[in-house]
């Protein structure tokens, strides 16, 4: 499932990428015929992938990532299929390692915050030692 249409820029730092998915009907995301304002979460997490995937070294293999914690998340909104303009979502890199980053994120339409938080993110959870995978056997 690709929800983004569009990266609008991006360097070391950060990403900003352009959707319309939001506006849909067919949208994965939508529940009871409506696609609330949390499922902006999905939209900066695949900001987020992106982000890896431009900051990879050529030719270098993907790296699969799975958001392990999301934290201050504010809604400024209670769904987004009601939004009539393009959302716009920005992850902006934190700090990180080689496994695990933190991110923190918004979702805009038309210069206005619909929702923004913090999300860590672990890569390649299976090559972590097994501790810190939260694997104690």
């Amino acid at each position: 499932m690709c929800l983004l249409d569009h990266v609008m820029e991006w360097d070391d730092a950060h990403v900003v990428c352009r959707a319309t998915s939001h506006r849909d009907a067919d949208n994965p995301l939508r529940a009871h015929g409506r696609l609330g304002a949390a499922c902006g979460i999905e939209y900066a997490a695949q900001a987020m992938a992106v982000h890896g995937a431009l900051l990879a070294a050529e030719g270098a293999p993907p790296r699969i990532g799975y958001l392990t914690s999301v934290r201050e998340v504010a809604l400024h909104a209670s769904r987004l299929d009601d939004v009539a303009a393009d959302l716009e979502i920005e992850a902006l890199r934190l700090s990180g390692d080689g496994n695990i980053v933190l991110y923190r994120f918004t979702v805009r339409a038309d210069q206005r915050e619909l929702l923004c938080g913090r999300a860590a993110v672990v890569l390649d959870a299976d090559r972590l030692p097994r501790d810190l995978a939260g694997d104690k056997a």
